[in-house]
């Protein structure tokens, strides 16, 4: 049985889509699917939304989710973040406008389908998810359980078949390779 919160990414993501808006979808949800799975009660996605795809978006949102449009029209100009309520369930949807760093470019660029009951996801790849996790972990001064537990979840899971290459080159230049190496390093001990 599909979770709330996947129905949930599924719906937006669906209006996305729709839309012709690319996005991806990471925090939780995604470290869920490629690690230990947790449940969250917010969703994080990443658009490229453009300020002629606002009045779309407010009318397609509408029926199924509250939506500010001034916060849209906000987030937009200002390229940041708005959020979303899906009024059924009152789970908030997180949306981060796809950043300009090469990082999210590349994040962007790297996404991929994930099938999840039939449908389609868009979601960022599971060495996406370690880098901004740790981002997140990094911002938040290093304390939060939360976030590294999700590191080391996706590096468990997936194992050998992450890019390692790909992985350790995006730390450096983001000034993480000391915890991605530490998240390693614990996750084989754990492993042992």
């Amino acid at each position: 049985m599909i979770s709330e919160p996947l129905r949930v990414a599924l719906q937006m993501a669906e209006i996305f889509e729709n839309l012709d808006i690319p996005y991806l979808v990471g925090g939780s949800i995604a470290s869920s699917i490629y690690g230990e799975p947790r449940a969250t009660q917010d969703i994080d996605m990443v658009a490229e939304l453009k300020s002629h795809h606002i009045q779309a978006l407010i009318a397609s949102t509408k029926n199924a989710f509250y939506i500010e449009e001034e916060d849209v029209i906000r987030a937009v100009s200002r390229h940041s973040s708005f959020n979303v309520i899906h009024l059924e369930t009152m789970i908030k949807v997180d949306i981060f406008l796809l950043g300009s760093e090469a990082i999210d470019r590349e994040e962007m660029r790297r996404r991929q389908p994930q099938t999840i009951s039939d449908a389609q996801l868009i979601v960022a790849t599971p060495e996406d998810i370690v880098l901004q996790k740790l981002i997140w972990f990094r911002r938040g001064g290093e304390v939060s359980d939360r976030q590294w537990r999700d590191v080391s979840g996706v590096l468990k899971v997936q194992g050998d078949r992450l890019d390692w290459d790909y992985l350790n080159h995006w730390a450096d230049s983001l000034n993480l390779s000391e915890l991605l190496q530490r998240a390693k390093e614990e996750t084989e001990e754990h492993n042992d």
